[in-house]
């Protein structure tokens, strides 16, 4: 038996490692997951040449969850991406919710067994992030924005809903500079000193007005964790709707309308790095 999954990376509009409390939306750029029976044994196989350590969690954690022995029963992945990793743009979620995903649905229809609701594929996921170190938060507002599309503020600490609902599907322009970020490195306590101005943000995207919010926790983050806050000012002041850090970097995203995309990337041509288009993603995880 063989299935493939894909599931969207995401962009941040308000980074939760300050008060616990974030929210995302799911971008164009996804991860691609196949899966295929074996005999025995759990093989992970990735196209970046990336430690295959969180992906086996993933595995080991569904075959627990349904007292699979991999002596009995094996699963042979890959995946393929056009998400930049290790970038803020929520890979290790996509991943996760791909992998669980697929390999739910792979036993359920092996041994005649419910798959995994949509809720507890995240939670699995959330749980092998951050048994693999890949996560501060738990990133259930990553994890959500991945899994369901759209734009989510959420309750990380809680893994509960504030919002969840489909998003305006704009153009998104996202700056790669050429270097990685990897989340799991950063300095939480630095970025909890933000918490009563992060709150100010939070508070934006409550009320649903997401650019705002975004604006405000780019311009916080990048202070604080050392970025260039000029590249979204840029994007701003070249007709951008919105534009910020993502995540804890090194990725910058701008929210654009189409007559504003060419001038938005010209003003990113004096940085180092690329430029890559894409669009919001209201799909979210689903199988191929």
């Amino acid at each position: 038996m063989k299935k493939t999954v894909r599931s969207p990376g995401s962009a941040t509009i308000i980074n939760a490692i300050a008060t616990g409390y974030g929210s995302a939306f799911g971008i164009g750029l996804d991860i691609e997951c196949e899966a295929k029976t074996a005999d025995s044994g759990i093989r992970c196989f990735n196209d970046v040449g990336a430690d295959s350590n969180l992906m086996d969690l993933c595995v080991g954690k569904v075959f627990n969850h349904y007292n699979i022995d991999e002596n009995d029963f094996g699963i042979s992945l890959k995946t393929k991406s056009n998400l930049p990793m290790a970038s803020g743009l929520s890979s290790s979620s996509a991943s996760s919710n791909a992998i669980v995903k697929v390999v739910s649905t792979i036993i359920s229809d092996e041994f005649n067994l419910n798959p995994l609701t949509d809720l507890e594929v995240i939670n699995v996921a959330i749980d092998a992030s951050i048994e693999a170190g890949v996560t501060i938060t738990g990133s259930f507002d990553d994890a959500t924005a991945s899994y369901f599309g759209g734009v989510v503020v959420c309750n990380n600490a809680k893994r509960e809903f504030i919002i969840k609902e489909k998003m305006d599907e704009y153009p998104i322009l996202v700056y790669m500079p050429n270097f990685y970020s990897k989340s799991g490195d950063s300095d939480a306590n630095r970025m909890k000193l933000l918490a009563p101005l992060v709150e100010t943000a939070f508070d934006f995207a409550s009320k649903k007005d997401y650019f705002k919010a975004l604006n405000l926790n780019g311009l916080l983050y990048s202070a604080t964790l050392g970025f260039d806050s000029a590249i979204a000012v840029d994007a701003l002041q070249s007709g951008a709707l919105a534009s910020g850090l993502s995540g804890t970097g090194s990725s910058f995203v701008a929210v654009v309308e189409n007559e504003s995309i060419d001038d938005v990337k010209q003003s990113w041509d004096k940085y180092e790095g690329r430029v890559i288009q894409t669009k919001v993603d209201n799909k979210g995880c689903v199988l191929l």
